[in-house]
């Protein structure tokens, strides 16, 4: 008869050459971390995009505040209404879907 062992965790009892040392074997890809690095580069790009539009739109329906904000050198009124626009874009589509 084999001998049987058991397992505590699980409460199972497996014969000893069914056990799993190995959780995750090592996978022979090598494309695996381009893949990653890949999807971290079109997402910075997607966000990049996403925040260059917004500003050109900004540019666009409130040149004063633009204006302002750069000739007296601080950015809180830009990055408000830059946030204003992306918070109405958002709500807009999200109100759309």
């Amino acid at each position: 008869m084999r001998d049987l062992l058991l397992d505590g965790r699980a409460r199972l009892i497996l014969p000893p050459s069914r056990r799993m040392d190995v959780l995750d074997p090592p996978q022979d890809n090598p494309d695996r971390g381009l893949d990653r690095v890949t999807s971290l580069g079109v997402l910075i790009a997607v966000l990049t995009a996403v925040i260059a539009g917004a500003i050109i739109w900004l540019v666009v329906t409130d040149p004063v505040t633009v204006a302002s904000a750069i000739e007296s050198g601080e950015v809180s009124p830009l990055v408000q209404r830059l946030a204003e626009v992306l918070y109405n874009a958002l709500s807009g589509l999200l109100a759309y879907l």
